[in-house]
């Protein structure tokens, strides 16, 4: 059950104890920016975990974890006068502000796709010099192709249609294919990279997330090979000593219990 207490009070005890263990702790005392950088960056993956399990108590503890990491960063930029948590938090008001006009201002959206649209716009008066501009380097390569094509989407440079975007997969696995028969070791490996570019795309279109449904796969290889290992060891077999045909028997069984 939710806490019947403010959340301007829960926020205010938090940022006493981030107060209290920054003076008071040894470990929070030594902790830098670039010291919290792994920590936060596996805080983050373990709420995306948490998000693709569906698991709501997990959600709620890992967005606590995250939400002292922000309190973290926040306090110990304080330290130096760079910012402050109000700082952060003014900064990211005024931009939720400035890149919602259809809200704040007098701008007329239909749709989602059209916010988007602006937002590629707005951030180009920010400064910016190119959409890309946007997009961490240190990404997942992934993660990394789906924000390009989000962002150059919402300039207009997109296909029009998913059969489109299909035509072009299948385009690219011709050319993986001829590379690989002519065994053109680094062309097999460009041609590969924009198949999986293009399946994304593709992927893009038909509102499915590649990262998570890779990961989905993942979870699912994982639970059907340990049935495969858990029935060898009844078997007192080896993995090893079995043959592919034993324990491909084992794997379609396994699939009864995806």
């Amino acid at each position: 059950m939710s806490s019947k207490k403010k959340p301007t009070e829960a926020f205010a005890k938090l940022l006493t104890i981030m107060d209290e263990l920054r003076t008071q702790c040894p470990w929070d005392k030594k902790q830098t920016f670039e010291s919290l950088r792994t920590l936060t960056i596996e805080e983050t993956y373990e709420l995306a975990d948490a998000v693709l399990n569906r698991d709501l108590p997990n959600i709620k503890k890992e967005l606590g974890d995250l939400l002292l990491h922000i309190v973290f960063y926040a306090k110990i930029g304080s330290e130096t006068n760079a910012f402050d948590m109000t700082d952060v938090i003014d900064c990211i008001c005024e931009k939720l502000i400035f890149r919602h006009p259809h809200i704040y201002s007098d701008v007329k959206v239909d749709s989602a796709e059209d916010v988007e649209k602006n937002w590629e716009k707005l951030k180009l008066k920010e400064g910016k010099t190119s959409v890309l501009q946007g997009v961490p380097k240190g990404l997942p390569a992934m993660v990394k192709a789906i924000r390009i094509q989000e962002k150059v989407a919402g300039v207009g440079f997109d296909w029009e249609q998913p059969e489109q975007v299909f035509e072009k997969v299948k385009e690219e696995i011709a050319e993986f294919q001829t590379e690989v028969k002519a065994q053109n070791k680094n062309k097999i490996e460009d041609e590969f990279g924009d198949v999986l570019f293009s399946l994304i795309n593709y992927a893009r279109f038909l509102n499915i997330n590649p990262e998570s449904a890779l990961e989905r796969t993942n979870k699912k290889f994982i639970k059907r090979f340990q049935y495969l290992e858990t029935e060898a060891v009844k078997m007192s077999k080896p993995l090893q000593d079995m043959s592919l045909a034993e324990m491909d028997v084992f794997w379609e069984n396994a699939k009864k219990f995806d």
